[in-house]
């Protein structure tokens, strides 16, 4: 359970039901949206081997996509891959080395696509 310091205002004569977290009302409630990430625009594929004892994966970092929608992305590119992988603070990786197969599928989606790393 949440243990506030402070009572939040739930509701109000003049604007109906308030969020208790952002305190406005509850048709302007921003604590629930959620927000894309920032980058550069770059969506860039590498591979990496550190901390999985010699076995690749290939990363992909910088797409333009909430959590929700990066996850069913994820799960397409894991298809075409025929491959596993996950979702870890906005990275796709995917296991095995797949650039070769990634990097077109990115840029059909309209994405400046880079390929980093070696």
């Amino acid at each position: 359970m949440k243990n506030r310091s402070e009572g939040g205002l739930v509701f109000s004569t003049e604007q109906g039901r308030m969020c208790p977290d952002c305190r406005n009302p509850v048709s302007e409630c921003t604590c629930g949206t959620p927000s894309r990430p920032e980058g550069d625009g770059i969506v860039r594929v590498s591979r990496e081997t550190k901390g999985r004892k010699g076995k690749g994966v290939t990363l992909i970092t910088g797409i333009p996509l909430d959590e929700k929608e990066l996850k069913a992305f994820a799960k397409v590119l894991k298809a075409k891959c025929g491959t596993g992988g996950t979702v870890k603070d906005g990275t796709v990786e995917i296991q095995g080395d797949q650039r070769d197969i990634l990097v077109p599928l990115l840029q059909a989606q309209g994405w400046t696509v880079k390929r980093s790393g070696g």
